[in-house]
């Protein structure tokens, strides 16, 4: 009897146990009442000896995740289930990555296995084996953009996407097994519980739906645009409309020495609405080896002053110094077009590259007429329109070639450049980096105005292969309660916001913020204001005309504003768009900084007397020839044995002179040579011929 009595308790104790465990099932999930293993089983208890592991050895990552029940009771245990998955996709080289991986594999030891890898989607289809339990949204964003460079095979979809289907959507466990709102239990490396807190302090301050504006930079001489590079550095690049680009490094430091000075090229206007100056800059996608910037700017120059015109638009093609990787060699100079405007509002003037790498040139209307443009004598073809075009041409006599699938490629009466046209004042436009459909056509938007006789102050604008905005409709019109031009800003595609992640950012120049979302099934977008926090809640402010918007390599917004219109003022401010609910640097947002390389390319080193093309190709100035432009060339050539060593310029033989060396007598300026300054020739031509064979 008095055994008896020991098994009953025992029984009970057991019972009492295991229904303790239900409190962390989930309705509608399987096995509610008790916590269970993947393959159904349940959970151990770790003997003492198993929980004294050392903590050296990457392969007892799972004993520190779970150190007391776990699905893997013994060492050997933990060591194959790191070991079980598929190598091809559970493998990589970077260390943050392998880390996250060897957390997530320990999945299978956790005695919650078996709610975190059901789901009750799967059930539907065919059974198949997840690759990921369910991930916290936290930690899944973490992990998306920790490894997606890195396990291709893994991530087909974006950050969205991707956790939308291995997240948790509802208030249940998720990998590493905390609740939405619990405490307790082992925390992972990435999941520290003092960031939680702070956040939810930060949350407690923020109730509302405000953003915050943080100053970045002032003291800046009327900015008009923030581009960055993309090579890694982080570096913001700022313009001024008198015609200066400076750089602010990733410390917020604002490089004394412009990156780019062509304040004497450029006509810059002075007085309130004069849009002439520095108009924009875009980096090519392949900015980091080939050096190549594009800027574009109003000028009027010599060679243009006769005309009814008042200036031209200039697009040029610059390279980055091979000595200052913080500076443009404006020696690289070379034109791609040049578009005659009459009038000195409506320019445009943007520059963006797409996705697909091809260069999109955006021009407002110039307030021309047809009676303008028949005076002009047909200068102004591209007036209002989109081009395209494809800077990546080995062509050394053309600096840009037309894409084949440009709508008017093969057309007779119109420009092959034309990818779209009907634009009267474009405010800015943004290309979508992270979407491009099965046609691999982009997703454009921009800010324009409408015609007098419309109540709506501005209109935005998808810019799509082919069409005339003269008739089209716009995806969304701007009220006339703001008499305001409005401003294109960047469509938001950054990590430290979830909020505004996939939306139009946009405003107008009274300082009014706006966004515009599109459902995810499709449909009208659909706009709201946006706001912006206090200063006191926020630590400042946005104040004055906005003048444009800015995006960094992490695709976060940045907002240009002034108290001035005058040029020569010194009141232009930056500032960034901070979503103040969550920290300031996420740490899935962080990135290592690279510092600025040289062109270390065989071009970009070796053609000296010539420029280099986006694909490399080096095209030789005139006078030059021969791989690398290396060869002098003389018309006609030289004669009896004289050296070509400057283009048209002969160095003759002891005992020949002339222009050509086709004179028999005296040397090259009527005097003998001697017979030592006669073989320095002949070993400098042996040379020459000799270096362009090894080039």
């Amino acid at each position: 009897m008095k055994h008896l009595k020991i098994v009953l308790v025992m029984a009970i104790a057991v019972n009492v146990w295991e229904c303790s465990d239900a409190k962390f099932g989930e309705k509608g999930e399987i096995s509610p009442r008790r916590r269970r293993c993947y393959d159904g089983s349940l959970p151990k208890r770790l003997k003492k000896r198993d929980r004294k592991l050392s903590l050296d050895s990457s392969v007892e990552v799972c004993h520190r995740l779970y150190p007391r029940v776990s699905c893997c009771p013994t060492k050997r245990a933990a060591y194959q289930i790191l070991h079980r998955r598929d190598a091809r996709i559970f493998s990589t080289n970077n260390t943050e990555c392998a880390k996250l991986l060897e957390e997530i594999k320990c999945a299978r030891c956790s005695p919650h296995a078996q709610v975190l890898f059901h789901s009750p989607d799967n059930d539907k289809g065919p059974h198949r084996e997840p690759d990921l339990p369910r991930l916290c949204h936290d930690y899944c964003r973490n992990f998306y953009y920790t490894c997606r460079g890195h396990i291709p095979e893994l991530f087909q979809a974006d950050v969205d996407e991707f956790c939308q289907y291995y997240g948790r959507r509802d208030n249940g466990l998720c990998f590493p097994d905390f609740h939405k709102k619990q405490t307790r239990g082992p925390a992972s490396n990435y999941l520290d519980l003092d960031d939680y807190e702070k956040t939810e302090d930060i949350n407690r301050k923020h109730k509302h739906n405000c953003y915050c504006a943080q100053e970045v930079v002032s003291g800046l001489r009327q900015p008009v645009g923030v581009v960055n590079c993309g090579d890694g550095s982080q570096r913001l690049f700022i313009l001024e409309k008198e015609g200066f680009v400076k750089i602010l490094t990733h410390s917020m430091e604002l490089i004394k020495e412009p990156f780019l000075d062509i304040h004497k090229l450029v006509q810059s206007g002075i007085k309130g609405g004069d849009e002439r100056g520095l108009l924009s800059l875009a980096f090519h996608p392949n900015y980091k080896k080939n050096g190549k910037l594009y800027v574009s700017y109003t000028t009027n120059q010599e060679r243009w002053a006769i005309g009814p015109h008042d200036h031209i638009l200039r697009v040029v093609e610059y390279t980055v110094s091979r000595k200052n990787p913080n500076q443009a060699d404006v020696r690289t100079q070379r034109v791609l077009m040049e578009v005659a405007e009459l009038h000195r509002k409506h320019l445009g003037g943007q520059l963006l590259f797409g996705p697909n790498g091809l260069l999109h040139i955006f021009l407002g209307d110039g307030m021309i007429t047809l009676d303008n443009m028949e005076e002009m004598d047909g200068l102004s073809d591209f007036t209002g329109a989109v081009l395209r075009v494809d800077v990546d041409t080995d062509c050394c006599n053309a600096p840009y070639s037309i894409p084949l699938n440009n709508p008017y490629f093969n057309s007779t009466n119109q420009p092959p450049e034309l990818y779209a046209h009907g634009l009267r004042d474009p405010g800015r436009c943004a290309v979508d980096k992270h979407y491009m459909d099965t046609n691999r056509s982009v997703l454009i938007l921009c800010t324009d105005t409408i015609g007098r006789n419309n109540t709506a102050a501005g209109r935005v604008l998808q810019i799509l292969k082919g069409r005339d905005y003269e008739h089209e409709p716009s995806i969304f019109e701007l009220k006339s309660t703001s008499s305001a031009a409005p401003v294109g800003g960047f469509i938001y595609r950054g990590c430290q916001s979830r909020r505004l992640y996939g939306s139009y950012v946009f405003g107008d120049r009274n300082g009014n913020l706006r966004v515009l979302q599109q459902p995810p099934a499709g449909g009208a977008w659909q706009e709201k204001a946006l706001c912006l926090g206090s200063s006191s809640a926020c630590g400042s402010t946005l104040s004055g005309h906005i003048l444009g918007f800015g995006e960094d390599e992490l695709g976060e917004v940045y907002i240009l504003a002034t108290s001035k219109s005058m040029v020569q003022s010194h009141s232009g401010k930056l500032y960034r768009l901070v979503d103040p609910k969550r920290p300031l640097v996420p740490k899935e947002c962080q990135r290592p900084v690279e510092a600025p390389e040289l062109l270390v390319t065989a071009c970009s080193r070796q053609c000296k007397n010539g420029h280099c093309t986006p694909t490399g190709r080096c095209c030789c100035s005139p006078g030059w020839d021969g791989p690398f432009c290396r060869v002098a060339k003389c018309e006609p050539p030289c004669r009896h044995g004289g050296v070509c060593i400057e283009p048209n310029k002969c160095y003759c033989k002891s005992g020949y002179s002339g222009e050509h060396c086709e004179k028999g007598e005296g040397g090259v300026v009527g005097e003998a040579r001697d017979g030592i300054l006669d073989q320095i020739i002949d070993m400098t031509s042996y040379l020459l011929d000799l270096t362009s064979y090894i080039v």
